[in-house]
């Protein structure tokens, strides 16, 4: 059995290596990472479509008019687009969350989106679709091909940013200018 570190409330940002692919400058806020895989959500894809549409989709009340119903529901990932998430701060109480450091939670149940229609909504939030997944040592095969740079949790990364800008600030956060990246893996 090897030892693992996990990157679990890490971000992983796509390399040059990825353009042209599903997660060209994503940047994947990692919610998971043992063992048997890794799971995490694309926070920087923006999908065509509001919070406010995402629960009138669902038929749930919108009894209010916050302007975090204006908020873009995200591309979370390729895996089970139909499926929701919803990272956010504070934790809270809600029936289905996967707590995590800093008093985050990611939430998949009902009962936060119907608050929301209410109008009771996290101070921090981000909603996607679908998440990223990797098996058992796909992710650290990928690491190792220099498909993807690990950065520290950083909020401002995650909920404070404008979704443009996350990709080249998580690059800043390591001293990386992404003018300086090369399409090419490379060791010493």
């Amino acid at each position: 059995m090897s030892q693992h570190d996990s990157l679990a409330h890490h971000f992983l940002v796509a390399m040059p290596s990825l353009d042209g692919t599903w997660f060209e400058r994503s940047v994947i806020y990692l919610l998971e990472d043992g063992e048997d895989g890794a799971m995490g959500l694309v926070i920087n894809k923006p999908a065509p479509y509001s919070v406010r549409e995402m629960l009138e989709n669902l038929d749930i009340p919108v009894l209010h008019n916050d302007p975090k119903l204006d908020l873009p529901v995200h591309e979370g990932g390729p895996v089970d687009p139909e499926h929701g998430f919803v990272l956010h701060q504070p934790a809270g109480q809600w029936r289905s969350s996967m707590l995590m450091p800093d008093d985050i939670a990611m939430t998949a149940s009902l009962d936060l989106l119907e608050a929301m229609g209410r109008g009771q909504f996290p101070e921090r939030m981000i909603m996607t679709l679908g998440y990223a997944g990797w098996e058992a040592g796909q992710l650290q095969q990928e690491l190792a091909e220099n498909s993807w740079l690990t950065v520290p949790y950083s909020r401002t990364i995650l909920f404070d940013l404008p979704d443009e800008d996350k990709w080249s600030m998580a690059l800043s956060h390591l001293g990386v200018s992404p003018e300086f990246l090369s399409r090419e893996a490379g060791h010493a």
